[in-house]
């Protein structure tokens, strides 16, 4: 049933009244209950932060018998004349872009395979998920010995079987070595976002393109491939701010070596201030690293934040 509302003729009915503005206290009253969580985030976040600025002006190395004062400017020159540092640079980012590639690509061509129907799919999804969810301790030690060992590894065996000599992964390649593991690792974190993308492609483009006569290889190219880029550009950043805080990975599989070949910038930090206790230049180097990762993460962030809005607009 239908209710319509009876107007006397000639009466101008006024427009709705709209909601008064808040004031300052009422928005400050409806704020309130987050500021508890919003001091506990600043002050478990900056204070330490604050702290390492402090420290990397200091000179305080605990092998010096505690002579500690400030010493300014000193720890940024050091460690802009390191070429340990800057070779940790080089590392990180080989290490962070190569695996990053190689972990949505490897994804992606998975995620296509298991975007099709076939018998045991949910199986097949589960396994293929699985090495993101291993403990990392174990996986790395199970590598280690496993995989690149060359007299007891996969690898080394796989090499005598057709007569080759075996390899010494972790003495000879040891980049390599923690490449293939990262991208083992982190290739189903791809997957799943790949897969996320693809169960969303425009399929009624699909088949009219393939009505049309288009190939497999056009209708990725052109339909299918612009549809993922939000999705492969947030894979990106979601893995490269994961993989370039390698840490545990490289203490267990090779300590950073050998002569500093896989020590990327957050383990040097870690032998710096835990091994040679030199906490001052620690600290600088902590603070170089952090303003090196913003400049890196931000234009990407922006670039991710635009393209998403566009894509809310359609």
């Amino acid at each position: 049933m239908t209710l319509v509302a009876d107007t006397p003729p000639g009466q101008v009915i006024a427009p709705p009244t709209p909601p008064p503005a808040p004031t300052s206290a009422e928005r400050w009253r409806l704020r309130g209950p987050l500021l508890p969580a919003l001091v506990f985030t600043l002050a478990l976040t900056q204070i330490p932060f604050l702290m390492t600025l402090f420290f990397s002006i200091r000179r305080w190395n605990l092998l010096s018998g505690g002579d500690q004062g400030f010493n300014w400017g000193h720890n940024y020159v050091d460690t802009a004349t390191d070429p340990i540092f800057w070779k940790s640079i080089l590392n990180t980012v080989l290490i962070t872009g190569v695996s990053t590639v190689l972990c949505i690509a490897i994804g992606l061509l998975i995620a296509m395979a298991l975007n099709h129907s076939f018998p045991g799919r949910g199986i097949a999804r589960t396994l293929a998920i699985t090495p993101f969810f291993a403990m990392p301790v174990a996986v790395t030690l199970f590598w280690r010995s496993a995989m690149f060992d060359p007299t007891f590894g996969l690898f080394g065996f796989l090499s005598r079987s057709v007569g080759l000599p075996a390899v010494s992964w972790l003495s000879d390649y040891p980049l390599l070595a923690l490449v293939v593991l990262l991208t083992w690792r982190f290739t189903p974190f791809g997957l799943l976002i790949m897969l996320a993308g693809l169960q969303g492609a425009p399929q009624d483009q699909l088949e009219a393109a393939q009505v049309d006569g288009a190939g497999p290889f056009s209708r990725f190219r052109f339909i299918t491939l612009p549809h993922l880029r939000p999705f492969i550009e947030l894979a990106a950043l979601l893995l490269a701010m994961n993989l370039i805080q390698t840490f545990g990975e490289i203490a267990l599989l090779s300590a950073g070596g050998p002569a500093y070949a896989t020590t990327n910038i957050t383990y040097y930090i870690y032998l710096k201030a835990f091994n040679a206790f030199d906490f001052g230049f620690a600290s600088a180097l902590g603070v170089v690293a952090l303003v090196l990762t913003i400049a890196l993460v931000s234009p990407v962030l922006r670039l991710l934040s635009g393209i998403f809005q566009s894509e809310g607009r359609r």
